[in-house]
């Protein structure tokens, strides 16, 4: 390449200095990549991304250069960002903090009152070597989505896109740059995150903070037509949208108002679907909602077909999630071999606010009313039939998921005022709706990565975080931008919120503890007991400043029982029959007594979310889910990213068996350690991919945690080779161990690495993903719509 030598000392000086520090990387490697891709007249913007695709090239040899790739990035982000701010180059955040703040505000992206924050004070608190920490992944997905721009142009950076999510969280403290720096110290670290809503309008004039919304859907044109409405101001904001829709009469019932015959939910299933995709959240990602119908509903049958790609597409929703809504008298009957029957809710409503036994009471009452021709629509069929029609659907089309009414609401701390009709887009909040309520849930995630060592758990810091993470989650509540009234009321009257983690397989590395074993499950236990403890002790502390939520009295949570507690109402429900270990190791009876007294400042407090967004930034394993692969691409909304695992590569390394030859192997083999003869045995088990583990480990580990969770979690199961007697033994295994959802099956790859040399010639990252297999068995791991929460 031809460059002025002024201009290639300024490329040799930038990646020497990104490669500081970071064992491995060779900055002469990155030159080197740089001259053979470079061309004379290079422009400096075009030398500026030839040094980050030359950095970036190499990560699948090491993933360090992953770090360097993103210091280079940043590079580029500082000249394009101060540049436009009007200030010195060499400006760090301190100097520039303030202009950035009033610049927001003038542009009318920034709320005008963070302009009344001590901006020095601010300014001198950020941590500018924190910027040196992320990956390039992360980075660029900030950049790409998250980063306030005007006309394109970025001018926010990464510690002042902190301070300003903490500062619109801190808004309404006593202290709010006390506050502000010390929620800033608590995202900036990575050891907590708040999910993308959060994320993408704290600090804005539109303050839309809350990632899901549920709603149940009245039957009659005008209250079907208003939930569509909903949904889309719902969504305009990034939300991820739930919706019940079993009150809706079935095909064939009769319409009184026309004396026609009605047909069915289907059709405005549709009109739902085509509302979501049409409206996009503003271009920052996919509108995104899940359906819910109970497995009573006449429309079953056909509720389970919206998603196949054959067949009448008036009556098929290609773009909208479904799920199946599963009351345990449906299960007892499957296991029993007995006939279920279909009924079309005009005539059956009270079915819809029932659970437990009083469910399965009215439902045999309704069966006999049937019987004796008082019941114009419905239809006999087997139980274990309708079953594996659930579970074929599932596999072939990936929808509709299963999630279970019963233990969603016989645990509900909210069982005196309604009832738990849905969950959410991606299955992991339970909440009370109805016509005039729609839940709302405000979400963020513990990074729990940046709280194990080698030794275990950092107790002490895991409760620092855990207290600050419920305090920041339930400001959310009070700023929060409702688009509808429905939603503001619920949310200020409950107060949910749904604190989760994300880096669980991270964990499990640093501790050395194989996915497929007693001791992960083990694991999961404990770190969600910690949790469980902190976030509960930490929403009574915060009732106990500033009051109880308005609903509090007849909770659970008033009568002292407590999520761990509740197991025993869903185990007297079923006689007895939930097959969990009840173990314990904290002083769970003091926190009783001290719920009891103080109260609840929130009616719920966690859900484990799918995290997928949110943990790329943090630049881990995305929620409670397995290590996809080892070396792979990730295609999210920014591109397609090569992904090594670094625990591994150290291992190896340590090993003396990282070396080019074996990065060849891990790309044939489609980043799985099982078919290297090379590799220890104990490292292929410590770094078992998610379809190597036995999927009954992931349902263990899953029920220990519910038992600590006062909501749910986003459970994806994996399965290497389906059949229907796996998939209806894992699914009954879910539901005996007491879990309230799952979510994804996922049975086949979506993305391979290309089986080919380390680098193309032309210098483009050859890890490619290739497309979904035609039965579209599984959904992507890396779907965008699971960014609807996280």
């Amino acid at each position: 390449m031809t460059a002025t030598l002024d201009n290639w000392t300024e490329v040799s000086t930038a990646v020497h200095q990104a490669c500081a520090g970071l064992p491995g990387v060779s900055a002469e490697a990155v030159l080197d990549e740089v001259r053979r891709t470079g061309y004379a007249g290079i422009s400096d913007d075009e030398l500026s991304l030839a040094q980050i695709m030359a950095a970036r090239t190499l990560i699948e040899t090491e993933p360090n250069y992953s770090q360097v790739t993103a210091r280079l990035l940043l590079n580029r982000m500082r000249r394009e960002a101060l540049e436009f701010l009007g200030v010195d180059q060499d400006s760090d955040y301190a100097a520039h903090f303030a202009e950035y703040v009033r610049r927001g505000v003038a542009l009318e992206q920034l709320d005008p009152e963070l302009a009344t924050f001590d901006l020095d004070r601010l300014g001198r608190a950020l941590a500018p070597e924190r910027d040196l920490e992320f990956g390039f992944l992360g980075l660029q997905t900030l950049y790409d989505r998250y980063f306030l721009h005007e006309g394109g142009v970025r001018f926010e950076l990464p510690q002042a896109f902190f301070m300003r999510v903490a500062m619109g969280l801190a808004l309404r403290e006593d202290d709010r740059e006390a506050r502000a720096v010390e929620f800033y110290q608590l995202l900036s670290s990575f050891d907590f995150m708040c999910s993308t809503p959060t994320l993408f309008n704290a600090g804005t004039t539109r303050p839309q903070l809350s990632s899901c919304f549920l709603t149940t859907v009245d039957d009659d044109l005008s209250g079907i037509f208003h939930s569509i409405s909903n949904n889309a101001l719902l969504s305009k904001y990034a939300g991820g949208l739930g919706n019940d829709w079993t009150p809706v009469r079935g095909i064939g019932a009769h319409i009184k108002g026309t004396n026609g015959k009605s047909q069915g939910v289907v059709p405005f299933l549709k009109i739902a679907n085509d509302t979501a995709v049409a409206v996009n959240q503003g271009g920052k990602r996919k509108g995104a909602v899940c359906a819910y119908l109970e497995t009573w509903h006449i429309d079953v049958e056909e509720f389970l077909d919206l998603r196949k790609n054959t067949g009448d597409d008036r009556r098929r929703t290609h773009d909208m999630n479904t799920a199946n809504w599963v009351p345990d008298e449906f299960l007892r009957r499957v296991e029993a071999d007995e006939q279920w029957t279909l009924f079309s809710p005009d005539e059956t409503p009270d079915l819809h606010d029932l659970y437990g036994a009083a469910f399965a009471e009215r439902y045999r009452a309704y069966e006999q009313a049937a019987d004796r021709g008082e019941i114009a629509v419905f239809k006999r069929v087997r139980a274990v039939d309708l079953w594996r029609r659930m579970l074929t659907m599932l596999f072939e089309t990936g929808h509709p998921w299963i999630t279970f009414k019963d233990p969603c609401n016989l645990r509900s701390p909210q069982q005196h005022t309604g009832v738990v009709h849905s969950s959410n887009l991606c299955t992991e909040i339970t909440l009370n709706t109805s016509t005039d309520e729609v839940a709302v849930c405000n979400l963020g995630s513990i990074n729990l990565a940046r709280h194990v060592t080698a030794d275990g758990i950092d107790a002490e810091r895991l409760e620092r975080t855990t207290r600050t993470a419920v305090r920041m989650l339930d400001n959310v509540i009070d700023i929060n931008f409702y688009t509808i009234p429905e939603a503001r009321r619920s949310n200020l009257r409950h107060r949910p919120i749904g604190l989760g983690l994300m880096g669980f397989a991270d964990a499990l590395f640093v501790q050395r503890i194989a996915p497929s074993s007693q001791a992960a499950v083990e694991f999961a236990d404990r770190s969600m007991e910690l949790i469980s403890y902190h976030a509960i002790s930490a929403s009574s502390a915060l009732a106990a400043e500033r009051g109880r939520y308005e609903t509090f009295d007849g909770s659970l949570w008033s009568r002292g029982v407590l999520p761990v507690d509740s197991l025993e109402l869903l185990a007297e429900a079923r006689g007895g029959d939930v097959d969990l270990d009840r173990s314990s190791t904290l002083d769970w009876a003091a926190l009783r007594e001290r719920v009891v007294r103080d109260g609840m400042r929130n009616s719920n407090v966690m859900a484990i979310a799918p995290t997928a967004t949110i943990a790329n930034i943090c630049g881990i394993n995305q929620s409670i889910e397995p290590v996809y692969r080892n070396l792979y691409v990730k295609a999210n909304m920014s591109g397609d990213f090569t992904v090594v695992n670094p625990h591994l590569v150290a291992d190896l390394k340590r090993a003396g068996l990282w070396d080019e030859a074996m990065v060849a192997d891990l790309k044939f083999h489609d980043g799985s350690l099982l078919p290297i003869e090379r590799i220890p045995q104990e490292l292929k088990e410590l770094y078992a991919t998610a379809f190597e583990i036995e999927p009954h480990w992931l349902v263990e580990a899953a029920a220990r945690r519910q038992k600590w969770i006062d909501q749910a979690q986003s459970l994806n199961l994996y399965v290497a080779s389906p059949s229907g007697r796996k998939l209806d033994e894992l699914y009954r295994l879910a539901w005996r161990k007491g879990l309230k959802t799952t979510y994804y099956l996922r049975s086949t790859s979506a993305t391979h690495v290309e089986k080919s040399t380390l680098r193309g010639t032309d210098g483009k990252l050859n890890a490619v993903p290739t497309a979904v297999p035609a039965t579209g068995a599984a959904c992507s791991v890396d779907d965008p719509d699971c960014e609807a929460c996280q």
